[in-house]
């Protein structure tokens, strides 16, 4: 396919789709004619996220502040439940039901979003959602590296000019980095935070290395009490500890661009709704600017809402998780049950558990791109993960 170059894009050389190689996470850009602006928009090629914060949110992270290290630029953060979950969604609906009242207030003509496609419920199909009925076709998370940015083609041959895109991190960046390419009035960024993403043969390996039933599983995640939650299609549960998960035989099963990636906590969206900062059950929501305090402010009276806490204290956990990861090792499944159970009642809770997601896999990605893409290890890692990383002992 010959791509014609955008507007006033600098024309890449022949054969060079794809310049981010292994380290691509599949984000879409490169599927459109934007492909032009790739090697300054790619989170894989440029790391920005300093100049696209202050772009975004008029400041970058204040470094002196460990709270904007681990959370980014934020105005506010809370806990937060839908007061009636929407029926089918992973957590309780916060995130279709901001896209439903955008779309029904007009405040946007569309919302990219991941439905799935008929044949798997687990192979991403990024769509433009014109209506809440769409929006609402594409709850529950897909694992699988996805290409949103796909569709900003037919963003522009649409017309549109108020949009609200649903991304990760990687997506959201390159997003930014052409943000004034796309001819909008309005673009409003609902992020999610994002780690550890696979191939959906990845997928496929996952699922069935983990659950007892993975061809019933509807959808998976990574929790607070330490454990795998899957949901299964009879409505069953099935926890798995992280301790016993089979690490040996998955430390391949992600996408490099995720053991390469410092953008956990979706910097660069407006209002970013995940769970890790929040107490089991509830969802974290964390306001960049004051677009996404426009964007929670539709919904703030259909939310159950308390203030975030921190609890415990997360480094020897930390410090002991490098070299296990690093190893490969698998705890026999009664060591692990033990394990989880203890470090439930006495491990870091809220922020802190927060801190210890963050801290587990920056220090992991920093060993990864240091062996596995030294060249690129000094422009590609962040300051303020530096500082995370720091506070760490790592095996060379």
């Amino acid at each position: 396919m010959t791509v014609a170059p955008h507007k006033k894009a600098k024309a890449l050389k022949p054969n060079s789709r794809r310049p981010a190689k292994e380290l691509c996470s599949e984000c879409g850009l490169c599927d459109t004619y934007y492909i032009h602006y790739v090697k300054e928009a790619c989170a894989f090629l440029n790391q920005q996220i300093a100049e696209l914060e202050q772009q975004a949110h008029g400041r970058s992270r204040d470094l002196n502040k460990e709270d904007d290290w681990y959370f980014g630029v934020h105005q506010d953060m809370m806990a937060a439940q839908k007061k009636q979950p929407i029926e089918g969604a992973q957590w309780t609906g916060i995130v279709s039901t901001i896209a439903c009242e955008m779309l029904n207030r007009g405040l946007v003509e569309g919302v990219v979003c991941v439905q799935n496609t008929e044949q798997d419920r687990f192979q991403p199909m990024p769509v433009i959602a014109r209506t809440p009925e769409e929006v609402l076709a594409a709850k529950v998370n897909k694992p699988t590296l996805s290409p949103n940015l796909s569709v900003l083609e037919e963003i522009e041959r649409s017309q549109m000019k108020r949009l609200l895109v649903i991304g990760v991190g990687c997506q959201i960046q390159a997003l930014r980095a052409v943000e004034k390419e796309l001819g909008l009035e309005k673009l409003y960024v609902l992020g999610t935070p994002c780690v550890d993403n696979v191939t959906r043969a990845g997928l496929q390996k996952f699922l069935e290395t983990t659950s007892k039933s993975p061809d019933t599983v509807v959808h998976y995640e990574f929790m607070q009490d330490f454990r795998v939650h899957f949901k299964h299609e009879d409505g069953s549960l099935e926890k798995v500890p992280f301790f016993g998960l089979k690490t040996n035989q998955l430390k391949d099963v992600f996408a490099p661009s995720c053991m390469s990636c410092f953008d956990y906590v979706n910097s660069l969206a407006d209002l970013v709704v995940g769970y890790m900062g929040a107490p089991f059950g509830w969802q974290w929501i964390v306001v960049r600017n004051q677009t996404g305090q426009e964007m929670l402010d539709l919904v703030q009276d259909q939310l159950n809402t308390q203030p975030v806490t921190s609890e415990g204290n997360r480094k020897q956990a930390v410090q002991n998780s490098i070299p296990a990861y690093d190893q490969g090792v698998t705890l026999p499944m009664w060591a692990a049950k033990l394990m989880g159970v203890v470090i439930e009642k006495i491990g870091p809770k809220g922020l802190e558990y927060a801190r210890f997601s963050i801290d587990s896999h920056f220090t992991r990605n920093y060993l990864y791109l240091k062996r596995n893409h030294p060249q690129k290890l000094d422009d590609h890692v962040p300051e303020y993960a530096q500082k995370i990383v720091e506070q760490y002992k790592l095996p060379q």
